[in-house]
């Protein structure tokens, strides 16, 4: 596989993505430069495959692989390749070997249908049914005590599953974060200086590790707190927010790489 000149990480949601529209027109003539220059894009997100495919086709990025569910997995590049739904049924396995006591007070997405993961979500039938193809992590509800749900977390580190709260969901994992799965597709790609670009704490680690990282703002949420690389400026903070703010940063940056 050849080694392109740049790889450009970047999270969906409020960063590629307008945070209400949805929309990521603006950044679509730095999409087709990037393209004509052989540049990977690698769409970075807490969606599933199967959300992450139809953007990606429709963003001409088929070409590329893609991070999904918070870089639990890497799914394959090519127009509707998805990744094998393995690691999820072990830890569906996993998760039910967690004494009763504890396990009946998590309901995943795994129990419950597509009109119960819209309820839990916001979502329309039809995006609930997407969210809830998991490949490699199960978000779920807590509505146990706090002390059960310590005990529930220590439960399933003892069985090598890692819980992370999002706030509303616990999710349950391997283990990785979008940084790891950032690392597994810059060495298929020979190690390439890379771009990454974020607006949450879960994009701090991918931001920090990448060549050149990016905070993008997002007027919805706090600022996020100063990061290991923006002393030295290898990590800067864009003025614009949204689909505007990461064509303004990508076009700045990739001018340096021939």
């Amino acid at each position: 596989m050849t080694t392109p000149p740049l790889i450009v990480f970047t999270d969906l949601d409020g960063t590629l993505l307008d945070h209400e529209t949805y929309d990521w027109s603006p950044a679509k003539p730095v999409l087709n430069d990037l393209a004509e220059r052989g540049i990977p894009v690698i769409l970075t997100s807490s969606k599933t495959a199967p959300e992450i495919a139809e953007l990606r086709s429709a963003m001409a990025l088929d070409a590329w692989p893609a991070i999904c569910e918070n870089g639990a997995g890497v799914m394959p590049a090519g127009a509707g390749a998805l990744p094998d739904r393995a690691p999820y049924f072990q830890l569906r396995e996993v998760l039910n070997q967690v004494p009763d006591a504890l396990r009946q007070h998590y309901c995943g997405f795994g129990d419950m249908d597509a009109s119960g993961v819209a309820e839990a979500t916001g979502l329309p039938l039809e995006s609930a049914e997407k969210a809830a193809l998991r490949a490699f992590s199960e978000p779920g509800v807590w509505t146990g005590t706090d002390e059960d749900r310590g005990a529930f977390v220590a439960a399933l580190a003892a069985l090598g599953v890692t819980a992370r709260d999002g706030g509303r969901f616990l999710t349950l994992g391997w283990g990785r974060m979008k940084s790891d799965a950032m690392a597994e597709v810059l060495a298929m790609y020979g190690q390439p200086p890379c771009i990454a670009l974020g607006d949450a704490p879960n994009d701090i680690e991918m931001i920090q590790n990448a060549t050149h990282g990016v905070i993008i703002p997002n007027p919805h949420r706090a600022p996020l707190s100063p990061l290991k690389g923006e002393a030295e400026g290898r990590v800067i903070r864009e003025q614009l927010a949204g689909p505007e703010g990461w064509a303004h940063a990508v076009r700045d940056i990739s001018r340096r790489y021939k």
